[in-house]
């Protein structure tokens, strides 16, 4: 199987995007939120079948790993119970294209943060997501607050009783910050880069793993700026009295393949062992369009790593086996499927 660990439900039904604006309007205006619409099984169809099931099929990926749109998550708006209600919209949208597409899609649910809000919101969320919906993980945003950093790092003991339901449920989460309200970043193009490279010096920096061994996170987009300055960081594990980053660190991290150009896959599986890289394209994502040096679409990233020349083994682990063991409950999942079909 190809897995695409990396996808978002960027063309969810326009009725869906406006209600969240209704949504906004209403808190602004101090007003009662209107009733979710009810949004036909058809408009779910016609939303994935020209563009992400079609994308899917053009490109050979049997199976991705869906989640609501990450841009969109928008934790920075609103409160603890504006994030609550579009987080179980979104979720429950999710669910909705996964049951219409179980052989293509398996879900991932976004949590319900909101600057400064208790952690047990994002809890009772996630629970709902692995045993109520079914989904395999969840998106964590290290930054709630849209590019200004209010939170406390990823390490700190805040996060505990999160990771520890998240080692109970045994689902990894996807470091992934939403929108930005800071002038200084752009959405994709920096804040999201600088975010996985922000996460990934956070967790160098501290004793995460030690306290959750079976604890497990997926840095998106390569790892951010990670494998460009390895380097770099392996330097500063040794300044800063660190133990090595392959026993403090990449037994626990996991990096994707959502890197647009050779260049950058090449050095990505130059870098970091291919135990660690699990295959994603972020299709449709942040850049939708077609590479004038090549002629293909920036995000179709199987191109990329089928020209890696890997061997059999190595293939299959970036292609479907690292993404069965990062997420236990996907492997369970086609396990039954399997099950059921012969």
């Amino acid at each position: 199987m190809i897995i695409d660990c990396h996808g978002h439900y960027t063309t969810a039904p326009a009725a869906h995007t406006a209600w969240r604006e209704a949504q906004q309007a209403a808190f602004r205006a101090g007003r009662a939120t209107p009733a979710y619409p009810d949004i036909p099984e058809d408009d779910l169809r016609a939303s994935v079948e020209g563009s992400q099931l079609r994308l899917m099929r053009e490109r050979g990926i049997d199976l991705t790993v869906f989640s609501p749109r990450a841009s969109a998550m928008g934790h920075h708006f609103g409160d603890e119970a504006v994030s609550r209600a579009w987080t179980r919209a979104c979720n429950d949208l999710i669910a909705r294209v996964v049951q219409l597409y179980p052989e293509h899609f398996i879900g991932v649910g976004q949590l319900p943060q909101s600057p400064g809000a208790p952690i047990a919101g994002s809890i009772a969320e996630l629970r709902r997501c692995v045993e109520d919906l079914g989904f395999v993980g969840v998106n964590l945003n290290p930054d709630p607050s849209g590019g200004h950093w209010t939170a406390p790092p990823l390490t700190d003991r805040g996060w505990y009783p999160l990771y520890e339901v998240m080692v109970e449920l045994d689902v990894p989460a996807m470091v992934h910050v939403s929108a930005v309200t800071n002038p200084n970043f752009h959405a994709t193009g920096s804040h999201y880069l600088n975010a996985d490279t922000t996460a990934f010096m956070q967790l160098l920096r501290a004793d995460l793993f030690r306290d959750f061994p079976d604890l497990r996170f997926v840095i998106p987009h390569g790892g951010g700026a990670v494998p460009y300055h390895w380097g770099r960081f392996r330097g500063l594990t040794d300044m800063l009295g660190r133990p090595p980053l392959a026993e403090a660190v990449m037994r626990n991290v996991f990096f994707d393949t959502c890197v647009y150009h050779q260049p950058g896959i090449d050095l990505l599986f130059g870098v970091v062992d291919v135990d660690n890289i699990l295959f994603g394209s972020e299709m449709v994502g942040a850049v939708r369009g077609i590479d004038p040096q090549t002629g293909h679409h920036f995000d179709d990233t199987r191109r990329y790593v089928d020209t890696l020349g890997l061997s059999a083994d190595d293939r299959r682990k970036v292609y479907e086996a690292n993404a069965r063991r990062v997420y236990p409950r996907l492997d369970a999942a086609l396990l039954r499927r399997q099950a059921v079909t012969t």
